[in-house]
């Protein structure tokens, strides 16, 4: 229905058209400018609601580019370390060498033969030992997250009200008769009707 009145605009920040590349640039976690990579072990290990909505997700993007030739990708977990603080075989992974000039003085070069400059202050990738579980590797608890047992598949969960029960609570549970108890008997039932002349 038309209103003269003029409609409030939105009071909050106006919504992006690219959310997914601005949250990715503030991550740190498993992010690079190309590649976003998310363990196995973790994301197995979230709550079944957040498990079932990534799955939708995930395979709307697999079946949006199905047609495309996707390589196998080798994930190897790095870390960031000082040029100087590397050894011989980790300055040979990332393709610098250390060697001594004619005044003994340190020097760092690329293979092309390329000095390095300020190598205190360079800092590059090195792969180290994987800190996080791989997959399979069971359960992981997510923090501020409380875990509630899930029934086996196939089988419902217990009724809170079924089970086996004490004789005191099979008591509280048995039904009473209502009423007053000397009408109906100390027993709680109805007493036995007299017997007539004709009976006797």
């Amino acid at each position: 229905m038309f209103t003269p009145e003029q409609i409030p605009g939105h009071s909050g920040r106006p919504a992006s058209s690219t959310p997914l590349r601005d949250y990715l640039h503030t991550a740190r976690h498993g992010v690079d400018p190309d590649y976003v990579v998310i363990p196995r072990s973790l994301a197995e290990s979230m709550p079944l609601p957040w498990q079932h909505q990534a799955v939708r997700s995930l395979a709307e993007l697999h079946a949006a580019f199905a047609h495309l030739s996707w390589p196998v990708y080798q994930v190897v977990p790095s870390r960031y370390e000082r040029l100087v603080d590397l050894d011989e075989e980790q300055l040979a992974e990332v393709g610098c060498l250390m060697e001594i000039d004619t005044d003994g003085e340190v020097v760092y070069r690329y293979r092309d033969g390329k000095r390095v400059d300020e190598p205190e202050q360079t800092t590059v990738l090195v792969s180290c030992e994987d800190p996080l579980p791989p997959g399979g590797g069971g359960h992981v608890q997510p923090a501020g997250i409380v875990s509630q047992p899930t029934p086996p598949t196939g089988f419902r969960a217990p009724d809170p009200g079924f089970g086996p029960q004490s004789s005191s609570q099979a008591a509280q549970n048995f039904p009473t008769p209502q009423g007053d108890p000397g009408a109906q008997g100390a027993s709680g039932y109805p007493p036995a009707p007299e017997r007539q002349p004709w009976q006797q």
